[in-house]
């Protein structure tokens, strides 16, 4: 934002943050031993003066790459219920913000879990007048019954529990002349 009030019309609106940090841990109760599942998970970008920003992408972290699903359900007592780019997500303007991402786990048996998460309270805001994208949320499903979780917590997962991750998208560039 600041660098945006020193060169308007060059920087790009606001990306997801930083990043979404989720780890995961426990007794893997098919090989008998522990376990650690640790991942960064994408978002959306945001748009710039020549273009709209790209979704489910990583941002402002270098040399990561998603855990692929069948990878992931293999290796560890987890269970991909939902990978998907969450829909309307980025800011809306001339160039929209890139669309963040949903990433839902089941745990197959109980496991420590701590999110390092960012955006969950501030959207991340456009530029020249473009929209501000939808902030990030944690959620807990247990018994049916969602919680919501903080952008830094740490939980116990119960065997069954589902984690959704909805990541920010990224805020929009210039107005809209509608």
């Amino acid at each position: 934002g600041a660098l945006a009030q020193a060169a308007p019309g060059v920087i790009p609106a606001a990306s997801q943050g930083s990043m979404n940090n989720v780890l995961v841990g426990g007794h893997d109760p098919r090989s008998g031993g522990q376990y650690v599942y640790y991942e960064t998970i994408a978002g959306g970008l945001g748009a710039g003066p020549s273009g709209p920003g790209a979704s489910g992408v990583q941002s402002h972290m270098t040399n990561t790459l998603n855990t692929p699903v069948e990878a992931l359900e293999y290796a560890f007592p987890l269970r991909v219920r939902q990978y998907a780019i969450r829909p309307g997500s980025g800011g809306r303007g001339l160039y929209d913000g890139g669309d963040g991402v949903v990433r839902e786990l089941e745990f197959l048996a109980p496991a420590q879990v701590t999110l390092i998460t960012e955006r969950r309270t501030t959207r991340p805001y456009g530029l020249a007048g473009g929209g501000a994208a939808q902030a990030g949320r944690n959620v807990l499903d247990r018994d049916g019954a969602e919680h919501e979780i903080g952008a830094k917590a740490e939980l116990n997962a119960r065997e069954g529990d589902r984690l959704r991750i909805e990541t920010p998208g990224g805020g929009a560039w210039g107005a809209t002349s509608e």
